[in-house]
């Protein structure tokens, strides 16, 4: 049965309680201790990059200083278990799907650095609450048009960047190369079963909202109301990076129903001959705005 519920709006419960009633079967020639480990580092960064991310002002688990520089590093940690996951496996199409996989990874993620540099020249700050008020400064700010002095405007092209990259680096349609039903089956993931297999898709939707919530904070303006009203003011600040958060949410599930999956060529070329060269460029443009006197955003 695939429609539990009303409206099937309890499948996922279902299938929860299916996969963790299902038995863990590991292929015989497998390496057992990467096999089981392989999950597990792939779910963990996905959670622990949540640790320092502001739900409003003063509302974080962990306010550090260099927060920006935590969540590159930890989530790039992940790319480690994919690649486990393919080898302790020891199946040809498991290990085709992680060296697929993790060269899309890390060419995205180089895209994804070099967005965030330029969050980081804008702001001054590696603090992701500073970067936050940071964005409720300047010209626009000061006349209510708060939507306006958030990163977003001044770092466009940043932004679409860094939100495509973080859809190609959860393998996200139209990515999902990697998960390629005709060529090798479903990826690094095909010879687990049970929970350990629903680890690598929680993990995948995880990462999913987590890459949303960051594009919240860093572009978007985090827990700041669109414009500066009292009423607006009122609203609790958590409310509007779950707002944020759900329409780039949206947008991904959108990009999945309306793109066709683009071949693994084309995903790589994507990577290293357009949005890396234009990071690049960008990076040295916002570095010589943000000396000059036009920047009208602070």
């Amino acid at each position: 049965p695939n429609r539990v519920g009303p409206l099937g709006l309890l499948q996922p419960i279902a299938d929860a309680l299916k996969l963790l009633m299902k038995e863990i079967i590991s292929p015989a020639r497998a390496s057992k201790v990467l096999y089981v480990i392989a999950p597990v580092m792939v779910i963990m960064p996905a959670f622990a990059a949540w640790a320092v991310i502001p739900f409003q002002a003063k509302m974080v688990l962990a306010d550090v200083n260099a927060g920006l520089l935590y969540v590159m590093a930890i989530t790039s940690i992940g790319v480690y278990g994919v690649i486990l996951a393919g080898w302790s496996s020891n199946s040809k199409y498991p290990f085709l799907g992680a060296m697929r996989a993790s060269a899309q990874m890390i060419s995205y993620e180089i895209a994804m650095g070099f967005a965030l540099v330029t969050v980081l020249l804008t702001s001054g700050s590696l603090n992701l609450s500073e970067i936050v008020a940071s964005q409720e400064q300047g010209y626009f700010a000061s006349i209510g048009l708060n939507f306006l002095s958030w990163n977003w405007l001044p770092l466009l092209p940043m932004f679409l960047i860094y939100f495509i990259s973080g859809v190609a680096e959860t393998n996200r349609h139209p990515f999902d190369v990697v998960e390629g039903e005709s060529e090798i089956v479903a990826g690094h993931m095909v010879e687990y079963s049970g929970m350990a297999f629903a680890m690598f898709f929680l993990a995948e939707y995880a990462n999913m909202i987590l890459i949303a919530a960051l594009a919240s904070t860093m572009f978007l303006g985090g827990w700041l109301p669109i414009v500066d009203l009292p009423i607006l003011r009122d609203i609790p600040g958590f409310f509007w990076l779950f707002a944020k958060t759900f329409i780039l949410l949206s947008c991904v599930i959108w990009l999945r129903a309306t793109l066709p999956r683009y071949r693994y060529d084309q995903i790589m070329r994507l990577g290293w001959k357009i949005f890396i060269p234009i990071c690049v460029f960008w990076v040295v443009v916002v570095g010589a705005w943000v000396v000059s006197p036009w920047n009208i955003w602070k």
